[in-house]
């Protein structure tokens, strides 16, 4: 899993010392994720490592076994059940204490936190705030349960819950504290790996909410993951055109006007803030423009007969 998980077409791939290692394995996981994120082959994605969370017995050792084998090639930890600030302190400390000992460069190794609990949701804006912070993930399974929601799956509508999302304030407040502090907002797995389509109608809800991305479970998941959180080609297309029409009109040639029509549309700042917003992924995807650029009006004079 490990060798084929160096070329999938994923923005960062984290190997897991928490609930996908047994007790009894972790010392063992720990020398072999270190082994992997040092060994060469991989395609460029971000590399991580999910710790065990503060209040087990093996989370000093995670992180203290990993980094000083494979700090060098470690960019990302994942700390999972982060319920205070103060978890994200104490990551940091250790971390910065590693990378003097190990001459890395102080500060390099981000961390990302998953929020999977009500305590942790209520201390959320504390949380992301915390040193080296780049991610707020949601932790939908521990979530669900933490809020004593009736249902077995994950994302999913509780039974009985017909009036809208029963998931939609948990995800705009991870989204709401990642935005405020400029980082970033990821939505977590979706549990039933086969089932694409499953994948893409609860993704479908958290890209259009604006998050950045979601874990994927399986390499199945990954190109439609990709595809959710790029936009469609039709709305690439038009941002881009947002942009070149307002910096057109509201330059000097173009009668420095800052609210202007769009064919059928009005434009304005804040179409250029939306624009931005979806060219940027556009651009972060690699996306090509396929519609036509930005065509300045042309002055039409209206010629004088001589007499």
């Amino acid at each position: 899993m490990i060798d084929k998980a160096k070329n999938l077409n994923a923005d960062e791939v984290f190997l897991d010392l928490e609930d996908a290692v047994a007790p009894d394995a972790k010392a063992e996981a720990r020398a072999q994720v270190a082994a992997a994120l040092a060994a060469s082959g991989w395609a460029g994605q971000l590399r991580g490592v999910r710790v065990n969370d503060w209040t087990t017995p093996w989370t000093h050792a995670d992180i203290i076994d990993v980094v000083s084998a494979a700090g060098a090639s470690l960019d990302i930890v994942v700390l999972p059940k982060v319920t205070d600030v103060a978890h994200i302190h104490a990551l940091d400390l250790l971390l910065s204490q590693l990378e003097v000992t190990h001459g890395l460069p102080l500060g390099r190794i981000g961390i990302e936190a998953q929020i999977e609990n009500a305590q942790g949701l209520t201390n959320i804006d504390a949380i992301a705030s915390g040193p080296r912070m780049q991610a707020l993930v949601l932790g939908p399974a521990d979530m669900a349960a933490s809020l004593n929601m009736r249902t077995l799956e994950v994302g999913e509508q509780p039974e009985g819950y017909d009036v809208g999302d029963a998931h939609h304030h948990v995800l705009m407040r991870i989204l709401i504290a990642a935005r405020t502090r400029g980082i970033l907002a990821i939505d977590g797995p979706y549990l039933k790996v086969r089932d694409v389509d499953g994948f893409r109608r609860i993704a479908g809800r958290s890209a259009a909410l604006g998050y950045d991305g979601k874990w994927v479970l399986h390499p199945d998941q990954i190109a439609a993951g990709n595809e959710i959180f790029s936009p469609r080609q039709e709305a690439y297309d038009h941002a881009e055109l947002i942009l070149e029409a307002y910096e057109w009109h509201t330059s000097r040639a173009g009668g420095a006007r800052g609210a202007v029509m769009l064919g059928d549309e009005m434009i304005d700042e804040a179409s250029r803030k939306m624009a931005l917003v979806i060219a940027g992924k556009g651009r972060a995807a690699g996306m090509e423009r396929k519609g036509e650029p930005f065509q300045p009006p042309v002055e039409r004079v209206r010629p004088t007969a001589n007499r």
